[in-house]
């Protein structure tokens, strides 16, 4: 019947019906690898709770992407050069979309291209594993690609050549701009951003909606009530509520002792990707991995931090124990360093600086990255040690070693350019992701003596070089603490991990261990990460219970009685009401977590907006806490 009607129809119309077919068909084809290859496969719940309640939105992208596709076939009068740029365009992003969701628990986010360089740096240490589910989706496209040859397009003059494609170009451009990137509009079709939450933005509204609708807030808006009258307000209520504020931590050397005649050193030191590994239950290794942390917890500070990171974006945790400022008011998965440190801005190393100390940084890693060499003159630190200034150093798994690390700030230490304090800020990386037990000489591994049932071989070898990384960084933390404990120097050590990792196959290891419930991948109890707070002239236990990164730096000031900027005064203030929130997930006072805010908690996060907003982005009317470059 089929071959009657062909041979019955004109060869131009035949031609022209399946152009009607591939315009049509062919976006929608896309869309689906892109989909399939973002979420690794197709589940009964993609349809139920993904597609069917949100259909607006793959609507919306099909009537993009055919946009695209038809200005290109127009363009080039081929398909096959439209599906080969169509495809990069959409399919590559879905790709991209499920590397980041399985190694940090993000989507693919249009800041995201401006670290390319960064990700090329570290590019030769991650093992990339190839799902099957993207074998499937490369043999399809092949297949389409091919066909695409086989097509041709309909004769057609240059004039209407021109004007069909203008006409195209237009809705493509009209669509892009006045739909995708206009969230007044999305919400028309139902389609509200989400924030705090992009890896399930990107489930219910798929990887092309979700990412050009991210576009529009590259430019950061200033809050609602942002004015000078209303920072002088927060800035009286601040400095009336500290006069007569007692400390968070009566038994803290700060509220039972005189501070020191001679202003502390202070180091911070963020150790890649640390936390007390043996907090997993289960898991019995031949050796003790963390004795110096633990020893060190009897007569310091420590707690945990909530982290804003998972599996990457270090510099997102190293941002807010910098400055105090939260990322949760940025755009998710910015980063900080690259898109808005690019002017002098308030840090604790810039206050201190201001306060007389020396202010420097070490990093394992190359100073560009993460644009640090940058970011940190911005932030007041005036000199930045990195790889390329380290000569023959010790490398462990690739990277510069935690024990050379803690030797180069014993030197720098002692090579300072006067007697004053200093403030040194070190960046580790020897136990960076990813993890396999080759990366160590089998001689040096800590070997694990029994472990959960269905733990996979691949989670075990994967975890023995991670614990054997944290073993190495209990270590240099021992040995950094030993040489403070006899300087008779003033001094305080702060030391925490950025972030948890992936650690063999996808949870399986946090899951089988019962750290966390089976599928709860978004669980507070990933983002809380061991930190430590000492000194040389106090041994005090204090258990901090769990506070944001962007509280580290007040926090450390509270306990021993520094003197401090308002704006660090303010966050103390505030963390009676709110100890952290990331993610949308908020740290209570008594160290509970909820995914909602109460009423007195979102007017303390909106207020503190407008001071972060002020010395981030605006005047700054706060001008006393920022420091011109001279």
């Amino acid at each position: 019947m089929a071959k009657k009607i062909r041979d019955k129809l004109p060869r131009a119309t035949q031609n022209g019906i399946i152009n009607a077919l591939m315009l049509v068909f062919v976006p929608l084809l896309l869309i689906v690898l892109t989909e399939w290859a973002h979420r690794g496969g197709f589940s009964e719940s993609f349809f139920t709770d993904n597609l069917l309640p949100h259909l607006p939105s793959y609507l919306l992208t099909w009537v993009l992407v055919a946009l695209l596709y038809a200005f290109l076939c127009i363009l080039t009068r081929r398909h096959w050069p439209a599906v080969l740029i169509t495809g990069i365009l959409t399919v590559i992003p879905g790709v991209i979309t499920w590397y980041k969701l399985e190694m940090r628990g993000e989507p693919f986010l249009p800041w995201d291209i401006s670290q390319v360089g960064d990700l090329a740096g570290v590019a030769s240490k991650i093992t990339l594993q190839i799902p099957a589910s993207l074998w499937f989706i490369a043999g399809i496209f092949l297949i389409l690609f091919v066909l695409s040859f086989l097509v041709r397009m309909p004769a057609a003059g240059l004039r209407v050549r021109l004007a069909a494609a203008v006409i195209t170009l237009a809705a493509f451009l009209g669509m892009l701009f006045g739909v995708f990137m206009n969230s007044s509009v999305l919400k028309k079709f139902g389609v509200q951003q989400d924030m705090w939450m992009q890896d399930r933005y990107y489930r219910n509204h798929g990887v092309i909606l979700g990412f050009l609708s991210n576009l529009e807030v590259l430019n950061i808006s200033a809050p609602d009530d942002y004015s000078e009258e209303s920072v002088r307000a927060i800035e009286k209520e601040t400095e009336a509520a500290a006069a007569g504020r007692e400390s968070m931590y009566p038994d803290s050397y700060g509220a039972t002792a005189e501070a020191p005649e001679q202003q502390p050193n202070i180091i911070f030191v963020m150790n890649e990707s640390f936390y007390d590994v043996t907090r997993l239950e289960g898991i019995e290794y031949d050796v003790d991995l963390t004795p110096n942390l633990h020893r060190l917890q009897q007569e310091a500070a420590h707690g945990y931090i909530f982290s804003p990171s998972f599996g990457g974006g270090t510099c997102d945790v190293e941002f807010e124990a910098l400055t105090g400022y939260s990322i949760e008011y940025l755009p998710s998965g910015c980063k900080p360093y690259q898109q808005h440190v690019t002017h002098p801005m308030f840090s604790i190393a810039q206050f201190l600086k201001s306060e007389g100390y020396e202010t420097l940084a070490i990093h394992g890693y190359y100073r560009k990255f993460w644009s640090r060499d940058t970011a940190y003159p911005n932030l007041g630190i005036d000199t930045f040690i990195a790889a390329e200034d380290f000569v023959n150093p010790e490398k462990k798994r690739g990277f510069i070693s935690d024990a050379e690390m803690t030797s180069r700030i014993i030197e720098e230490y002692e090579s300072r350019s006067d007697d004053g304090p200093v403030f040194i800020h070190a960046v580790t990386m020897q136990n960076h992701t990813t993890y396999d037990e080759s990366r160590y000489p089998e001689d040096e591994l800590v070997d694990i003596v029994s472990y959960p049932e269905g733990l996979s071989d691949t989670t075990i070898s994967q975890l023995r070089d991670f614990a054997t990384g944290v073993h190495e960084a209990d270590a240099a933390l021992g040995e950094l603490v030993d040489y403070f404990s006899e300087v008779d120097e003033p001094t305080i050590i702060v030391f925490w991990g950025d972030h948890f990792n992936p650690v063999g196959k996808g949870y399986e290891l946090y899951e089988k261990t019962g750290y966390i419930e089976e599928g709860d991948t978004t669980s507070p109890k990933l983002r809380q990460t061991d930190l430590l707070i000492w000194s040389n002239y106090d041994d005090t236990e204090i258990d901090l219970g769990t506070i944001s990164s962007y509280n580290i730096s007040p926090v450390m000031m509270e306990l021993y009685g520094l003197e401090k900027p308002l704006w660090f005064e303010y966050l103390l203030q505030q963390m009676d009401v709110l100890r952290g929130l990331t993610h949308g997930i908020a740290v209570n006072p008594d160290g509970s977590f909820s995914e909602t805010l109460t009423q007195e908690q979102q007017e303390s996060f909106d207020e503190r907006w407008i001071l972060q907003y002020d010395l981030m982005f605006g005047e700054p009317y706060l001008e006393d806490y920022v420091q011109e470059e001279s």
